[in-house]
């Protein structure tokens, strides 16, 4: 695309954006009321306009169509119901844009779809994902322009790390939803009948010891386990963190995934599943379904606790389980897990208006009463700082205390590895955590095969 191209469709989003605030009020902004239990009925009316006067011959201006776009998201169970419902709200509260959702299996399969649907230049408005080769590349829009367009947006109010890492070279290609960051759940009634309390595992070692206590064996077989990680490197490079261990070097030309803050942690992880049989994992099936099965396992009794994500918190019964953040090591200090924004984009090929309307629906997700909302019937982090002092989020934490810890967790955690390669090193630590996770391989074997991987990908970028 030329510059002039570029400068005419920057401008006609500006205009568009400009015309939908025009078109009504919206309470999207970060300070905003927006009302999350809105129904059709309290939504504007939609009379006709006024009849011209009898001493006019010009004809009433007929009421502008709606702009319907296309969400598309890879959320199930509860999340996806809330998701529905905060698109429900959205559509009631305002006449100018129809929000129209397109489920995926999860977030792979709608950037597989994305894909797919910007080789044929015909893409969805707004997409719950991200990518920042894609960003570099033109495949998304820049939101900078309709950020400045908008008087309601106030970005001083979105937690500085989470809009940081919709940047790309500077620029905001995106936007976050929502914050997450991986947590412990415990059931309560294994640790007490072990004689244990949360704040006993606060480190990994004594995690693996409360681990292999309240395991249960039968005949060589484990029908109980201690915990269960998620399956996957993620769970296993935030123990990484907690040690120090970096993925590249801090000049970026280094892989560093075979140092020993790496092996020894994986290597412990293999240990704890395949030697010891007290942690194990579940792998493959369809969308989330490993993640659900691993829910389960501890909902059903089957598990003493597993580490998952903060928005688990809408599918669990907080009766029966508690949450509390990841363990640090011996000697080294509290964990330093990841926490990341869940971030929404705007495909480029989009035209002004379905990028200014998609614009107008982030918007309406990200405002105060609405991200507060979010976090509490998810556990998702809530993206603006004004949510914590919502009087329903106040309210809501004093009986429900699970809602606090993603924040606490994350008020120490690691950013993000930002991958440099396009994805090329992420994916070689997911075949080594598949070889250590499900094969049984040792850690240093695995790991050196995917740094040696990894390795050749940076040197490309590097040249």
């Amino acid at each position: 695309m030329t510059t002039t191209m570029k400068r005419t469709t920057a401008g006609l989003a500006l205009a568009a954006i400009m015309a939908l605030t025009a078109c009504g009020s919206s309470n999207a902004g970060n300070g905003g009321s927006a009302n999350a239990g809105a129904s059709p009925s309290d939504a504007p009316s939609s009379e006709a306009p006024a009849a011209a006067s009898q001493t006019s011959s010009a004809s009433p201006e007929a009421p502008k169509e709606p702009v319907t776009i296309e969400f598309w998201y890879g959320l199930g169970g509860k999340l996806g119901e809330n998701m529905k419902t905060l698109i429900d709200t959205f559509n009631a509260s305002q006449q100018e844009v129809i929000v129209k959702p397109v489920v995926q299996g999860d977030y792979s399969e709608t950037e597989k779809k994305l894909q797919a649907a910007i080789a044929s230049g015909t893409v969805p408005a707004a997409v719950l994902s991200s990518n920042v080769d894609w960003a570099r590349k033109g495949y998304y829009a820049s939101l900078d322009e309709l950020i400045a367009a908008s008087a309601d947006f106030n970005k001083d109010d979105v937690i500085p790390t989470f809009l940081e890492q919709g940047k790309v070279d500077g620029k905001q290609f995106f936007l976050p939803m929502y914050g997450t960051t991986q947590v412990m759940y415990y059931r309560k009634d294994a640790l007490e009948k072990a004689g244990l309390a949360p704040e006993d595992l606060t480190t990994w070692e004594a995690l693996a010891k409360a681990a292999e206590k309240m395991t249960v064996k039968a005949g060589g077989k484990t029908t109980f386990y201690g915990w269960e990680p998620m399956w996957g490197y993620e769970n296993m490079m935030d123990a990484v963190l907690g040690k120090g261990g970096k993925v590249l070097s801090d000049d970026g030309k280094t892989v560093l995934i075979d140092s020993p803050e790496w092996v020894d942690t994986w290597e412990l992880f293999r240990k704890w599943m395949h030697d010891d049989q007290i942690m194990r994992i579940h792998s493959g099936g369809q969308g989330w379904e490993y993640w659900y099965k691993t829910i389960d396992d501890v909902m059903k009794g089957q598990s003493a606790g597993y580490t998952g994500s903060s928005g688990d918190q809408g599918d669990l019964d907080f009766k029966i389980v508690g949450a509390m953040e990841q363990p640090g090591w011996e000697g080294v200090g509290a964990g330093k897990p990841v926490a990341q924004a869940i971030m929404a984009g705007i495909p480029a090929k989009a035209s002004a208006e379905q990028q200014a309307a998609a614009f107008k629906w982030f918007q309406y997700f990200m405002n105060t009463e609405n991200t507060a909302f979010w976090s509490m019937n998810t556990g998702y982090i809530a993206v603006r700082q004004s949510a914590q002092q919502d009087p329903a989020f106040v309210e809501f934490s004093k009986t429900n205390p699970q809602i606090t810890i993603p924040l606490q967790q994350a008020a120490h955690g690691s950013s993000p590895f930002m991958d440099p390669t396009g994805g090329k090193i992420s994916d070689a630590l997911k075949v080594a955590a598949d070889n250590v996770q499900i094969k049984n391989m040792p850690a240093a074997q695995a790991l050196k095969a995917a740094k040696a991987a990894a390795q050749r990908e940076l040197d490309r970028v590097n040249k």
